[in-house]
């Protein structure tokens, strides 16, 4: 599992530095955590009691009502987890009032569409932490595995600038860290979201009786490695180029 080549080139210089500045947020938080020993997620979990796999956290996940974005964290059992080996991961979404205006989800044949006017949420992508409180991945998934609506790659993507969760409960560190991520990776979310798409594509076309949606031997649809570290390098050179 590698990381996405970037052509870095073809980022204006106004978006790698919004990508800098969420970079140092996202950093931040990792500082003022651990000058008392904590991480993102324990200090997400941290008033819970006992971690129960396949639990959402926090309770009724995070959900910002102005902007519309949403996230939860959890994990899977040790035999369910995939090819590589993680504490958990967030799922990031935006529900419809956060999206752009002409934003439509895929007309999609035997999909019922949920009642609720702003019910019919989009997943973003997953952000996959190791057992110190790291992020390591970034993956998106199948519709069946967050139960979301399907929106196309480029209707996923137009809806990353309005992601955003701006207030203080249950933990503004964890706020701030996962709203900095969205900003921080948006080259390589955008990448994975493309490839999702394709990954669809191929899977209905080499399994026609299938719902391929639904079909729960595709659950990841695409992953990318991560660090932080060589991100901001990566940005960092490429502003240096452009003085």
């Amino acid at each position: 599992m590698t990381e996405l080549e970037i052509d870095w080139s073809a980022l204006s210089v106004s978006q790698l530095k919004n990508m800098m500045s969420a970079g140092r947020d996202v950093m931040e938080c990792h500082r003022v955590l651990s000058a008392t020993g904590d991480n993102i997620v324990g200090e997400l979990i941290r008033t819970t009691g006992a971690f129960y796999e396949w639990t959402h956290y926090p309770q009724g996940d995070v959900y910002d009502r102005t902007s519309h974005a949403q996230f939860y964290y959890h994990a899977h059992p040790k035999d369910l987890q995939r090819e590589w080996d993680e504490h958990g991961h967030f799922h990031t979404f935006m529900r419809p009032r956060g999206m752009p205006e002409t934003v439509r989800p895929l007309p999609i044949e035997g999909f019922e569409m949920p009642p609720g006017p702003n019910d019919a949420l989009s997943h973003l992508v997953a952000i996959s932490m190791d057992q110190y409180g790291f992020a390591q991945r970034l993956f998106t998934t199948n519709r069946w595995v967050t139960g979301e609506v399907w929106y196309d790659a480029k209707s996923v993507i137009s809806m990353l600038d309005n992601f955003i969760i701006d207030h203080a409960q249950p933990s503004w560190p964890v706020n701030r860290w996962v709203s900095g991520m969205i900003v921080f990776y948006r080259p390589q979310i955008e990448i994975l979201v493309h490839q999702r798409d394709a990954a669809i594509a191929d899977w209905a076309a080499s399994h026609p009786d299938r719902d391929v949606y639904e079909d729960h031997d595709l659950e990841v649809t695409s992953v990318c490695s991560i660090r932080v570290e060589e991100q901001m390098r990566a940005i960092s050179s490429e502003l240096a180029t452009r003085r």
